[in-house]
């Protein structure tokens, strides 16, 4: 695809397209510039930004990606390129306590390239399904799509994605209200916590919850395709917890 970008636009590593620029608070004070692409639902961070935003700055992208859930995903690529250098990224695996994300990173060492779901795992808002929660949702979803790079997974016969090996993960509302607490307590020492910016991230999730018991109450099932992260993702988790 060839996209005519503006000076200083950052071509998204699977799309091309130019990303959205954000500011984030940095932690020790200043900030630091980060690059989104809702349609791929991606963030491209330089080397080693994604460790120096501020529980501020984290609260806020939250919140962004929050705002935009609701967007059509497009798949990433088989091949990723470097915005920096346009050379082929390299997939890499990260482990946290809320289980296995993958990303993609540049071998000159310019940045790497992260879906939201795996940064929200990374941050705490999501984990991943253990092997008797895929059994119990592949009998009610057949195929769902990959929080990672987008592609359908049929969790019938597989319990990883079969394009590009990201684990099946789930937003946790539980996780969701406990990261943002400790998020915002950690934001209130900083000084520049954006309250009415952490409202509206827990008010939302209360949102999400709502729409849960509507859909419980219609008739029609679960749709063919589902997105644990973006679509309907409450709906699947209470399902789990009956």
């Amino acid at each position: 695809m060839n996209v005519t970008l503006a000076s200083g636009m950052t071509p998204c590593p699977s799309c091309a397209a130019p990303m959205q620029p954000f500011v984030s608070a940095r932690k020790n004070g200043g900030s630091l510039s980060l690059d989104l692409c809702f349609a791929c639902q991606g963030i491209w961070f330089d080397e080693f930004e994604s460790l120096q935003m501020a529980p501020s700055g984290i609260l806020e992208l939250f919140h962004l990606i929050h705002e935009h859930h609701d967007h059509p995903r497009q798949p990433w690529r088989d091949v990723l390129h470097c915005p920096r250098c346009r050379e082929r990224m390299l997939q890499g695996f990260d482990v946290t306590k809320n289980g296995k994300f993958t990303y993609h990173r540049c071998l000159q060492k310019h940045g790497r390239f992260t879906a939201f779901a795996a940064f929200m795992q990374e941050k705490g808002f999501v984990r991943q399904l253990n092997g008797a929660e895929i059994d119990a949702l592949a009998k009610k979803v057949q195929i769902i799509r990959c929080s990672g790079c987008g592609a359908p997974i049929d969790i019938r016969r597989e319990t990883v994605c079969g394009h590009c090996r990201a684990p099946i993960a789930i937003l946790d509302p539980q996780a969701v209200e406990k990261a943002l607490a400790g998020l915002g307590q950690a934001a209130e020492k900083e000084g520049k916590v954006d309250a009415e910016a952490f409202a509206d991230a827990l008010i939302a999730n209360e949102r999400a919850k709502s729409r849960m018991a509507r859909e419980e109450r219609r008739d029609a099932g679960p749709p063919d395709v589902t997105d644990l992260i973006s679509g309907g993702i409450e709906l699947v988790w209470k399902l789990l917890r009956k």
